[in-house]
This record gives C-alpha cells, sequence and structure tokens, in this order.
C-alpha cells in the first residue's frame, strides 16, 4: 500500500510538467530515415530503371526456305547412286537409278539445293512413296543462313521482332570463341507440328526433337553478317571461330525480350 501511494504522488507531481517528451530514441530516428531514403530510392527506380528477361529455346541453323523430303514416285530396286551427301544440286538432277518392272527409271531432284540426306543405297528395294533424300533449298553456296529457333507456343507472342538473340552454336566452344549474334526476322503465327517441322527441316529426327515439349512456336532469326570474321558471321568475340559453321547445326537460342519499367509490374 505504500508504494502505491509513492507511485500515485510521483505521477501527480507538478514538478515534472515541464519536461520534454521523448517520442524516439536516436536509433528509431536513424532507421526511420534510413527507411524513407530506401523507399524514396526504389520509387525512383521503378519509374525509371528498366528490366530486361531473355527467352531461351532449341534452334538450328538453316536457310530461310528449310529442306525438302524426296520421295520414290515408283516402286522398285536401287541399281544407282549418282550422288552422295553434302553435294550441291539443281533442279531435275538425278539421284538415284531404279529398276521397275517396267524398265529403269531415274529418281530427280525437285528443286536446287544441299543433298543432306541420301537413304536409297545401291540394292536397296524402295516402295511408291519411300524416302530417298533430303535436299536443303539453297540457290548457291553464298546464300545466308539463318536459325530457326522454336519457342513454347505460350511464349511466342512475347517475342518482339528485331529483338537481339545470342546462339550458342554447338560445334563452336562458347568459352573460347562467344555466341553468334542476330536479330529476329519473324515470329510464326500457329504452332508448329512435328510433321511440319519435319518437312521444313527434312528430317524425322529433328521433327521429335523440336516438338518433345509440345508443339512450338517457329522464331526466324537473321544472322548478324561480318567481314572480320571467317565464318562471315558476328560474334560475341572479335574474331569468332577459326572455321565456317555449317548449316543443320543445331544451337540453343537467348531471345533478348522488350525492357520493361518495374512499375509496369504493378499497373493493370
Amino acid at each position: 500500500m505504500q508504494f502505491r501511494q509513492q507511485a500515485l504522488s510521483k505521477l501527480q507531481s507538478p514538478e515534472e510538467i515541464d519536461l520534454p517528451v521523448r517520442f524516439a530514441r536516436p536509433q528509431g530516428l536513424f532507421v526511420l530515415t534510413v527507411t524513407v531514403f530506401v523507399m524514396m530510392g526504389a520509387a525512383v527506380w521503378a519509374v525509371t530503371g528498366v528490366v530486361s528477361s531473355t527467352l531461351a529455346a532449341p534452334g538450328i541453323l538453316t536457310h530461310a526456305q528449310g529442306s525438302y523430303v524426296l520421295q520414290s514416285p515408283v516402286a522398285g530396286q536401287v541399281t544407282g547412286v549418282l550422288a552422295k551427301e553434302g553435294d550441291r544440286v539443281s533442279a531435275n538432277t538425278p539421284l538415284v537409278k531404279v529398276r521397275t518392272a517396267q524398265g529403269s527409271t531415274l529418281v530427280r531432284t525437285i528443286a536446287a539445293g544441299r543433298l543432306t540426306t541420301l537413304v536409297a543405297t545401291i540394292g536397296s528395294v524402295l516402295t511408291t512413296g519411300a524416302n530417298v533424300a533430303a535436299v536443303e533449298q539453297a540457290k548457291s553456296a553464298d546464300d545466308p543462313l539463318m536459325a530457326m529457333v522454336y519457342v513454347p507456343a505460350a511464349e511466342g507472342a512475347t517475342v518482339p521482332v528485331g529483338a537481339p538473340v545470342d546462339l550458342t552454336v554447338q560445334s563452336v566452344p562458347t568459352q573460347q570463341y562467344g555466341v553468334l549474334r542476330g536479330r529476329v526476322k519473324a515470329v510464326g503465327r500457329t504452332a508448329q507440328t512435328r510433321q511440319r517441322i519435319t518437312a521444313f527441316l527434312g528430317s524425322s529426327q529433328l521433327g521429335e526433337h523440336f516438338s518433345q515439349q509440345g508443339q512450338p512456336v517457329s522464331v526466324l532469326v537473321r544472322l548478324d553478317r561480318s567481314p572480320r570474321t571467317l565464318s562471315g558471321y558476328a560474334w560475341s568475340s572479335s574474331d569468332g571461330p577459326p572455321f565456317a559453321v555449317d548449316s543443320l547445326t543445331l544451337a540453343e537460342g537467348s531471345i533478348h525480350l522488350a525492357e520493361q519499367h518495374p512499375i509496369d509490374w504493378l499497373l493493370p
């Protein structure tokens, strides 16, 4: 009881009425000041700063016209092979000779290009419609290479035409020679089935490879040219590899999407 009376008398004492009230300790005031400055900095960055993102997807070096699969118009046994893989062929070039019940006939190319695959061998038996060869369409050896990158269909709409692309080429050591540079030339409007990819690249294995995760959207990439490199294309290193890169070489594409202000993520 005695302690209670002392406490009440101390509260009622007029001697401490004029003492200043301490609202915050110096440490708390410092924390508050830092917090305010951090929030102001974050607000400025959200409005003026930019954030870039990339989209990684598998791809392949090729020509814009793609390839075609040559099929046998007749049934019979192959008695002669008149070309070899890697040859450049013109339209209507004979590739194989086939002996049929009506006599011998020649299976010829449809359009000019480079013979990438030759399935038929001497002695093999062909049925009507059987695959004979795959020809990559290119008018000349100087036709520029392109890259076809297959992105998930859900991400296709985020890829803008003109976006920079870095390509990690399978046959080129990245740590030594860097990545191949390019820009998006066109974005497909519809998803590509395995059959359509096979028809464009002239290979059922590639069609299966690029459709493993579902039907993708094709993104055509124009490679940047450079007269200073042996390959004729621009690389992240100054010289690039000391050899030319070939078509139908697998690559991994990294597409740089449009930059955004952080505040755009918060606004509807």
